[in-house]
């Protein structure tokens, strides 16, 4: 194990966490993270590593060269957006910013990846380049692909990137991770059914009746997985939006009904079943009614896939930290993630980090108000980082001679 890079870490973990807490206090949601990429900024500056703001927007990347000659390159990845959620925490630290606050532990992953950084900075002495990439609008699936689009990885090349992120349920000093498939694809979907509308209660005959073919639709949409997708996939289909009508005019049939809801899948063909069906559904029901569907498939990230020849690298970094009896493997998770992108560009691996739970094994999971970042495990994550560069970059102590 190597302690002596934790040990490190811990010196400084009490202004980490101040670190995290400020960036808790003041969340900032998609592509508008200009605060907290500041604040990176000039820590990364105070560290005498270089650094490139603008990035696929809000984007950060800090590039630190070791001190040992060395042509290779690796990429960590932090997400630094919020939600757009109102926390109901009443601690010091809870969100300022009306409806918005740090509910999925991103505060959290921008500090560790930050206390990396400010070790490496002081001990540089492995073969090659780190880049610290430090990521906007993670949760609207689109902060990766833009900073891909502007060039991330042609100006900051990278011979494998990892991303990091904390799970609330897994036990403070545990890593998980799982070889191939790791988190599903996820898409968001919509329909809008047309019809004429009419009164309800005087001429319902006279109208074609849009909330029929709504009815209609959200009981066959959960009949799309279980006969279109072989018995063993792994996949999901939810609605999360309806609306139609008018709340102060109950008598009045609307014209237009809307449904939006997400897809999840792990197969890239189950994917374009469950799209087809979709669509095949919505205008068939519409057709039967004298309906017309308006339907729409917005693709937002792919399954998030780890690299088979990294996921040993990732193990045994981790391994370093905590001792290998504290890294497992991880269930299939129809959660999306947007590393996913970033993963199709290079190999890496994406890991969990445990967030604890209280002594009674509850806790408050991701994207829900009570939610907060556990500041026990920013030295971990920190080191994990380091331990990375130590596993692919060579080390002055793992070279021969």
């Amino acid at each position: 194990m190597r302690q002596d890079i934790l040990d490190a870490i811990r010196a400084y973990e009490p202004e980490l966490k101040e670190i995290r807490q400020d960036i808790h206090r003041h969340p900032e949601t998609r592509f508008e993270e200009h605060r907290t990429a500041a604040l990176v900024a000039t820590k990364l500056r105070e560290w005498g590593i270089e650094v490139t703001e603008g990035i696929g927007g809000t984007g950060v990347v800090g590039t630190l060269k070791g001190a040992r000659p060395g042509q290779r390159a690796i990429g960590l990845r932090a997400d630094m957006d919020a939600l757009f959620i109102q926390e109901e925490n009443d601690f010091a630290h809870a969100s300022t910013v009306p409806g918005k606050m740090h509910a999925c532990g991103h505060d959290g992953h921008t500090t560790m990846l930050l206390g990396a950084a400010r070790y490496l900075a002081g001990k540089p002495d492995f073969a090659g380049t780190v880049q610290f990439i430090f990521q906007p609008a993670e949760e609207a699936g689109t902060g990766a692909p833009a900073m891909i689009k502007d060039g991330l990885f042609d100006r900051f090349p990278v011979d494998a990137v990892y991303g990091l992120h904390n799970s609330p349920g897994l036990a403070v000093g545990s890593f998980a991770t799982r070889p191939g498939p790791m988190l599903a694809g996820a898409d968001f979907w919509g329909v809008e059914f047309h019809g004429t509308g009419g009164h309800g209660g005087a001429a319902p005959h006279l109208a074609t009746d849009a909330t029929v073919v709504l009815g209609q639709f959200l009981m066959a949409v959960h009949t799309i997985l279980p006969r279109n997708l072989k018995p063993t996939a792994s996949a999901a289909l939810s609605v999360g939006h309806v609306a139609g009508g008018s709340f102060d005019s109950p008598n009045v049939m609307p014209a237009k009904v809307i449904v939006r809801g997400t897809a999840r899948y792990f197969e890239k063909g189950d994917q374009a079943i469950i799209r087809t069906r979709l669509q095949t559904l919505s205008e068939t029901l519409a057709a039967a009614q004298g309906c017309t569907a308006t339907f729409t498939y917005v693709p937002l990230c792919p399954p998030t896939v780890n690299a088979a020849e990294k996921l040993p690298v990732a193990i045994a970094a981790a391994a370093a930290v905590v001792g290998a009896d504290k890294v497992g493997e991880v269930g299939l998770s129809t959660g999306g993630e947007d590393f996913a992108f970033m993963l199709q560009e290079k190999p890496g691996v994406f890991m969990r980090i445990g967030n604890g739970m209280k002594a009674d094994g509850s806790f408050h999971n991701v994207h829900t108000p009570q939610y907060d970042f556990n500041d026990e495990i920013l030295g971990l994550g920190a080191a994990y980082w380091a331990s990375l560069v130590h596993q692919e970059l060579n080390w002055a102590e793992q070279l021969p001679g």
